[in-house]
């Protein structure tokens, strides 16, 4: 029974299909042609049409855009260089007139060969010539102590005092790094002489002395000015770095 329904629909679609292709018009069997006279006559009021999603025309003119003002962008700061902070001059020393006047003899000691080096320098820019000073070296001995310390306080200090008074032996306040607060029972260029007095001390009640060395042996420049007029000492005492903190005495 299937069988046949389908060999039914088989023949129906295929009679459908010549049919409506013309294949059956020899027969008088097609279908009705629809051409454009026939439709165009079929329309009714044609004018009347209207597109609902078509194009509207523009109601109004379309707003002229205005510039919009904008702020300008923010300009970056513009860093100021920093002038780099000018280093300290030296005012030149100059030549000074020798003036009229008194010359006498002036003298300062104490510098290091560099020290001496850099005041030579400075002397000849004032204009004093090579033979109106001189350098002389200088040597110092070590010096040595019969000492007493190094006491934690000042009571302690004052106790051993008034202990030596008792004894009457002499001596004085040590104000030297590494050796204050001390005292010093006597002062000796070699060591040999303060062993021999530190001895004595001992024979006459002292129980706690020693030897020390207060100042170790050293060299030194000392400069002398035979004949200068106060204008040339004023220049010289006022050559600061030079003078290394040091004034011109009078020649001993």
């Amino acid at each position: 029974m299937l069988r046949w329904v389908v060999w039914l629909l088989v023949l129906g679609n295929a009679g459908y299909f010549a049919w409506s292709q013309g294949y059956l018009s020899t027969l008088g069997l097609k279908p009705a042609e629809q051409r454009e006279p026939h439709r165009m006559a079929q329309q009714v009021r044609p004018e009347a049409l209207r597109l609902l999603n078509g194009p509207r025309a523009d109601t109004a003119p379309a707003a002229i855009a205005q510039p919009v003002a904008t702020n300008p962008p923010a300009t970056a700061p513009v860093a100021t260089p920093i002038e780099p902070a000018a280093a300290p001059v030296n005012t030149p020393t100059v030549a000074v007139a020798a003036g009229n006047g008194p010359r006498t003899c002036w003298q300062a000691g104490g510098f290091t060969d560099a020290q001496a080096e850099l005041l030579r320098a400075e002397l000849a820019l004032l204009g004093l010539p090579a033979s109106g000073f001189a350098f002389t070296e200088v040597r110092s001995g070590g010096r040595w102590i019969v000492y007493m310390g190094r006491y934690d306080n000042q009571q302690q200090l004052d106790r051993k005092k008034d202990e030596l008074r008792g004894l009457g032996v002499s001596y004085r306040e040590i104000t030297a790094p590494g050796l204050a607060p001390g005292l010093a029972l006597g002062t000796y260029s070699t060591e040999a002489a303060a062993q021999q007095a530190q001895q004595k001390a001992e024979r006459d009640g002292v129980r706690t002395s020693k030897v020390a060395q207060e100042r170790a042996e050293s060299t030194s420049m000392s400069l002398r000015l035979p004949a200068i007029t106060d204008t040339q000492r004023q220049a010289i005492d006022g050559l600061g770095e030079a003078m290394a903190g040091k004034r011109l005495q009078r020649c001993g």
